[in-house]
Parts: C-alpha cells; structure tokens; sequence
C-alpha cells in the first residue's frame, strides 16, 4: 500500500486562501495605479490642448503687428475636435512701449484643464 507521507501533502486551505487574499491586495493596488495614471495623462492632454490654444491666440496678436489698445477680449476656439474659451486681456505695463498680454483658456461647459499664459508685446516698429 502506498503511504503519503506528512511532508507532501500540498497546501491547506488556509494557505491557499492566504495567497489568493494578498493576491488580490496586489491587483487592486495595480488597478488602482493603473487608473490614476490613466487620469493623469488624461489631464494633461487636456492642459496641453488648452496650452495650444492659448499659444494660437497669442501668436496671432503679434502676427497682426498692431498695438494692442488695453481690453479685454473674450472668445472661443476649436481645438482637437473641442471647444475652448479664452480671454485675452490687455494691460499697460510701466514701460510705456511694452503691453503685458494675458490669455486664459478652459474648455467650454466643462471643469477641466484651464491655463494662463502672459506675454509682452512691444509696439511694432514701422518699415520705411
């Protein structure tokens, strides 16, 4: 008759249920990391985009070569398949050939990613 000896039994149960417990501890901890990656570079497309936008409205002030008269300009761009608002303000600075630009995009009806840029625009020289 064949004897099973007390040290090739395998695991007992509470063995088995320990490691299936740490087991799942582990890979709730990598979904849960997993996730919040995710949502990271989720939020940091959307600052990106909002960046691009603010970078396209500040780029086209100066390709205007004009002096930008001090106000506040609020409207909305396409960005990547979404709408973005921006306003863009415009405030004299104590150099009196210099205006300080100042853009501020969100995505419309949406509480995500906003950005502010600031530039400086000095007034455009003639070309004779």
């Amino acid at each position: 008759m064949l004897r099973i000896s007390t040290n090739d039994r395998g695991f007992t149960l509470i063995e088995v249920l320990v490691a299936l417990v740490i087991a799942a501890i582990a890979l709730s901890a990598i979904s849960r990391t997993t996730i919040q990656s995710t949502d990271s570079a989720q939020a940091l497309r959307d600052r990106q985009l909002a960046l691009w936008v603010a970078q396209n409205e500040l780029t086209q002030v100066r390709m205007a070569r004009l002096w930008p008269a001090i106000d506040t300009t609020e409207g909305s761009d396409s960005m990547a398949g979404r709408e973005w608002n921006w306003t863009l303000k415009v405030a004299a600075t104590p150099e009196p050939s210099l205006r300080r630009i100042e853009i501020k995009v969100s995505e419309k009806n949406r509480d995500g990613a906003s950005v502010s840029l600031v530039d400086f625009v000095r007034i455009p020289t003639r070309v004779k």
